[in-house]
């Protein structure tokens, strides 16, 4: 039986990549068939990635039948999960992020969770010595997700590790990272063909806070006026949005790669409120800027309170 490997809903860089990586290491190293896929379609920045190594998308499925092996990256969260991923036979979890819980198996499986920037760069840490195995095309997938997620090492989840291994795959390819970098912001902030409902699901996750269900949701851009400028029909859309996906309420941060700062939308009083006491900021209107905040996992999530 082959095993499907996926990341989240929503997928990005880091959890279209290393599906794939990781496909590709059980194949060709552990012998054991394994099969990536998605569980949505790849943002602007993980879909120019595959275009421009030659990767052919990943086929996107909504479910897997009961019984169906599967490899989880980059989550752990059952909410960002096919729906019937509790009758899986789940072989094993590769994650860096918090432990959610609420996933069940029927028998021990591989958990590894470290307090990495990427996926992908425990992915590497996992494979050891074959490793040096990858092929060009998985290098250029690993180091992508690495400066995806790491921001091109601005990202205060950002390790000495990460930078580590970014760079030397960056050697083996002969890729300048400063430049390659500068080509996948620039396609991840290309968000001119989405609607305001694509642009508020595009990466977001869900938590509960206070009793509250939110849609935490982050765009990274070097090019945030963009994004701003669509604020009015951005915070009309949140409550459509909130109301369609069982949610109380949608946040939108709107990260600026460059100047290193978040700007978090404040359609309402609720969201006024969250973001004085979580931020310890005093908000005047609409939008309120977070200096230095760029990370949702390290700085929105853990700081989120009412």
């Amino acid at each position: 039986m082959t095993t499907l490997v996926f990341g989240h809903k929503a997928p990005d860089t880091d959890s279209t990549g290393s599906p794939l990586i990781w496909a590709w290491y059980l194949n060709e190293v552990r012998g054991v068939p394994a099969r990536a896929v998605l569980l949505g379609e790849p943002n602007t920045e993980a879909a120019f990635v595959l275009k421009r190594w030659s990767v052919e998308c990943p086929e996107i499925i909504t479910d897997v039948e009961p019984g169906t092996k599967v490899v989880i990256v980059d989550t752990n969260n059952p909410s960002e999960l096919p729906p019937s991923i509790g009758k899986a036979d789940i072989q094993a979890i590769i994650d860096h992020h918090k432990l959610t819980g609420g996933l069940e198996t029927t028998l021990p499986i591989d958990i590894t969770i470290r307090p990495l920037a990427c996926t992908a760069t425990l992915m590497h840490d996992l494979m050891g010595a074959d490793a040096a195995k990858m092929p060009d095309t998985i290098k250029a997938l690993m180091l992508s997700c690495i400066l995806s997620d790491t921001l091109e090492f601005r990202s205060p989840t950002t390790t000495d590790h990460d930078r580590a291994v970014a760079e030397k795959l960056a050697r083996d390819l002969g890729i300048a990272i400063p430049d390659y970098a500068a080509e996948m912001f620039a396609a991840k902030s290309d968000v001119s063909a989405f609607s305001d409902a694509q642009l508020l699901r595009m990466d977001s996750k869900e938590y509960s806070v206070a009793g509250k269900e939110l849609r935490v949701s982050v765009l990274e851009t070097t090019a945030p006026k963009v994004v701003l400028d669509r604020k009015a029909s951005l915070m009309a859309a949140m409550e459509t949005v909130a109301k369609e996906d069982g949610a109380d309420q949608v946040l939108l941060f709107v990260v600026d790669i460059l100047r290193e700062e978040a700007t978090l939308l404040v359609p309402n009083d609720l969201v006024k409120a969250m973001a004085e006491k979580s931020f310890g900021v005093s908000v005047t209107g609409d939008t309120v800027v977070l200096p230095g905040v760029m990370s949702r996992k390290k700085q929105i999530i853990p700081a989120l309170s009412l």
